[in-house]
């Protein structure tokens, strides 16, 4: 069901939102370690116990104010907030709330990005303007936050959930549940904080329809789409419940069956490369490529064998707008990469 006919969250379903605060409280680099007092971020973690219906939860969150009206309650992740005013100085905590924020016009003030990845991601360095660096997404700086003096401070439960009291004492502060699959839901939740649904409504109708457009232009028959992400330590293939599984999901490329999972990813070894095939193979590499197994993976005769490697349809892609983007702006940039592989000219 498309986002843009989300209206008004029934109380029930507000309620059930709630309850996952009451309890405790990507895509990135990294996933929460989950301690025991983190606030719920590792329920919400991969395969946690609130991992599955975090997108169902955020889309009934949001406010009742009608448009320009302020003060407004924004119901969020871990409760309630007031904003008296429109927002103006606003500091973000992640790349999606960064994507989210530029798309909708605003230059934020402060912006905390993910290790290894730092620095503004080239794709929204003209929207984003120029942002103080207030940390990492696992090491938030708040005496850089409150030097700020910001009126809007926008994260997520599972990057930030155990330093939520302490942001919400520097200014008023709105979190979603996690970044990642959600990534929709978590755009019209900024957007309500400031003020801009119906821009966001907008933004989010283009996608769709762009989605679906590269869909038809691809054909009746679509080839398998496998998403291969090099990162230290690990190797995944990103499953349904990511970032880039929903944009595939939305332009309706099939996946190979052991990518058909409703979680982020799923790990394998380099010994295990060939469980990557399928007719396309998209690959990213997370930081420094030297510190992944990417070459021994690849060096592999496994990798040498696969289908789509024989026929030179194994690409790297951007990491920062396929992997770590987490909003509608890296979204389109996905869709005009997919299109320039998979559409015959």
């Amino acid at each position: 069901m498309s986002l843009l006919r989300r209206g008004t969250a029934a109380a029930l379903a507000l309620a059930a939102a709630l309850s996952l605060a009451a309890c405790g409280g990507g895509d990135g680099g990294k996933d929460s370690s989950g301690k025991a007092d983190d606030g719920g971020k590792k329920a919400v973690a991969q395969g946690g116990k609130g991992f599955g219906d975090a997108a169902t939860k955020t889309a009934a969150m949001g406010t009742d104010a009608a448009p320009g009206q302020f003060p407004r309650t924004v119901t969020h992740a871990l409760g309630t907030t007031e904003l008296k005013t429109a927002p103006k100085r606003v500091v973000v905590l992640d790349v999606g709330e960064l994507d989210n924020v530029a798309s909708l016009g605003v230059k934020p003030i402060g912006y905390a990005p993910t290790e290894g990845d730092e620095g503004i991601p080239g794709y929204l360095r003209k929207e984003a303007g120029s942002p103080k660096s207030v940390g990492t997404i696992n090491n938030l700086n708040l005496e850089a936050i409150a030097a700020l003096k910001p009126d809007l401070i926008l994260g997520s439960q599972l990057r930030a959930a155990d330093k939520y009291k302490e942001l919400s004492r520097i200014a008023p502060t709105v979190f979603s549940i996690r970044p990642g699959f959600t990534w929709k839901e978590n755009y019209l939740l900024n957007a309500a904080a400031l003020d801009r649904t119906a821009e966001a409504k907008a933004k989010l109708g283009a996608y769709e329809k762009k989605a679906k457009q590269l869909g038809t232009d691809i054909g009746a028959t679509k080839p398998t789409v496998s998403m291969v992400r090099y990162m230290p330590g690990k190797i995944r293939l990103y499953a349904q419940a990511s970032f880039i599984g929903t944009i595939l999901k939305d332009s309706g490329l099939p996946r190979p069956a052991n990518q058909q999972v409703e979680d982020l990813a799923v790990e394998i070894s380099p010994e295990k490369i060939d469980s990557a095939d399928a007719d396309w193979i998209f690959t990213g590499v997370y930081g420094d490529p030297g510190t992944t197994k990417r070459d021994t993976a690849q060096s592999n005769p496994l990798w040498k064998s696969m289908k789509a490697v024989k026929a030179g349809q194994a690409k790297d892609v951007p990491d920062e707008t396929w992997y770590l983007g987490l909003g509608v702006t890296a979204a389109d940039k996905v869709l005009d990469d997919l299109r320039g592989f998979l559409v015959k000219k």
